[in-house]
Order: structure tokens, then sequence, then C-alpha cells
């Protein structure tokens, strides 16, 4: 069974930075897409940043020019950079990844979430 697991959440004053890292193990032939989302108190699920494989990289209107994300390959891992946090970016931040492993195919795979609390 592939897992993710996050790292890195946390709190921090408005204006500061944050890093998170998310990464998957498990029997894993091939991760397509792998991305973050975010979850603020009684709002759904959004979009933060996504990066593909080939390395196209997609933002959230929220996060572009604040926020970049980046992949390890060869460790199964993705990094979400936050720069000049806001209060509004106060959310559980979910690493996804699309995976496809030896066992059982395609699937799009969560992690369990970390708290990012940014501060005013």
């Amino acid at each position: 069974q592939v897992q993710l697991v996050e790292s890195g959440g946390g709190l921090v004053q408005a204006g500061g930075s944050l890093s998170l890292s998310c990464a998957a193990s498990g029997n894993i032939k091939r991760i397509d897409v792998m991305g973050w989302y975010r979850q603020a108190p009684g709002k759904q699920r959004e979009l933060v940043a996504t990066e593909t494989r080939g390395g196209n990289r997609n933002y959230a209107d929220s996060a572009k020019g604040r926020f970049t994300i980046s992949r390890d390959g060869a460790k199964n891992t993705v990094y979400l950079q936050m720069n000049s946090l806001k209060a509004e970016d106060t959310a559980v931040y979910y690493c996804k990844g699309s995976v496809t492993d030896w066992d059982y195919g395609a699937n799009d795979y969560w992690g369990q979430g970390t708290q990012v609390t940014v501060s005013s």
C-alpha cells in the first residue's frame, strides 16, 4: 500500500516562511503528479500547487509568486516552500500523489495532513 507522509507544518507569523515536505513510500512503479492542497475550517479543500512527472507546475492564484513546489523523483518526495505567508494561508495542508504501484495499479493517494497556522 502506498503511503504519503507530510512534515513541516507549524506556527509562523505573517510574513514568515515555512517549508513542507511529503514522502511517498510503497511498491511504487511511477508517480505522475504530486501536489499540495489545503483546507481551512469551514471551507472546501482547494488546490495549492501541483507538479507533473515532466516538471510542469501549476499554482493556485493565491499561491503564485509566494509558494514554490518542487519534486525529488529519486526520493518520491514533493516539497512546498511557502514565503510571505498570510493569515488566510492558515489551513491543513494535504499532499496528494497520482501513483501507479506494482500491486494496485494507478490510484490517487492522500497524506494525513499537516497544520499550518499563520498569526497576524
